[in-house]
């Protein structure tokens, strides 16, 4: 039986447990402020990204990990005797990550599949746990990283920042609209469409915008093909807790957990922001 490692980065934000349970190798994205660069999970907490966020004057960037280091860590697996890894990145929409895993792959001859979750955050992970679970059903890598690619289609998140502020800030958004924004109570629903985030509705209030979200999910969950659904947000813990309580109402049968989404979204999206993430089978 060969030796596979996973390997992703910190959009996943995969927890201690789950790192150690499925052999996975986080490689961190990073975070530039004005008074240096962070690499998040290692460097920066999520509550020391949000205390620096709150007061920088400039908004920070993003960056990805260096093809050097994904070449570092492609060596020590091999000199760890695995036969072969499985890299699920962020998708290539949003970051280079996975352009430049592919690139890597090329310099090294020890053998990885990059694959381009076109997506973040919780999809993320269940990519992975799928392709645990068919390797312990024998199945062969070319299937799995097969099927795993299939699932990028059918994997949903969508989110509601709480303002536009830090959309503004991070040059996405007109000080105009945000200025009306806020006058008004008006709510962006931005979701990932083909691996890229795409505003898809814009309405007043809050209950509104997440029932714009919801309508996504009800579509899925009529078909049965839902078995779990994660509350995402930035650093609003408590908002996700709300959504999470009014999910299992409606859908007592439906699994849902409250998960952190990655730093890197709060750079564009801003704390507060919350949202729904599945994949549907």
């Amino acid at each position: 039986m060969k030796k596979i490692a996973w390997i992703t980065d910190t959009a996943a934000q995969l927890d201690d447990v789950f790192i150690k349970q499925h052999d996975v190798f986080v490689l961190p994205l990073s975070v530039v402020f004005a008074d240096g660069t962070f690499r998040e999970s290692v460097d920066l907490t999520q509550e020391e990204f949000y205390d620096k966020l709150r007061t920088a004057k400039v908004s920070p960037k993003t960056s990805q990990p260096a093809i050097g280091e994904m070449l570092a860590l492609y060596d020590k697996l091999q000199a760890d005797g695995y036969d072969l890894a499985i890299a699920v990145h962020l998708s290539s929409g949003l970051s280079g990550t996975f352009e430049s895993a592919q690139s890597a792959a090329k310099m090294t001859d020890f053998k990885v599949y990059p694959i381009d979750s076109k997506i973040g955050s919780f999809p993320m992970v269940k990519m992975i746990e799928i392709g645990e679970e068919l390797f312990a059903k024998g199945k062969e890598v070319e299937e799995v990283v097969a099927t795993i690619q299939g699932m990028t289609a059918r994997s949903h998140l969508s989110f509601i920042p709480s303002s536009l502020n830090q959309l503004h800030k991070s040059g996405r958004v007109s000080g105009t609209q945000t200025f009306l924004s806020n006058i008004l109570n008006i709510k962006l629903v931005i979701t990932f469409v083909d691996g890229i985030t795409v505003m898809k509705e814009k309405v007043r209030s809050n209950k509104r915008a997440k029932n714009n979200v919801m309508s996504a999910l009800r579509t899925d969950m009529a078909a049965g093909a839902v078995p779990e659904v994660a509350a995402i947000h930035c650093n609003n813990a408590a908002d996700a807790e709300l959504w999470k309580n009014e999910l299992q109402q409606e859908f007592p049968a439906l699994k849902v957990e409250v998960v952190a989404l990655s730093v890197c979204v709060g750079v564009h999206a801003g704390e507060g922001t919350t949202g729904l993430s599945w994949v549907a089978y």
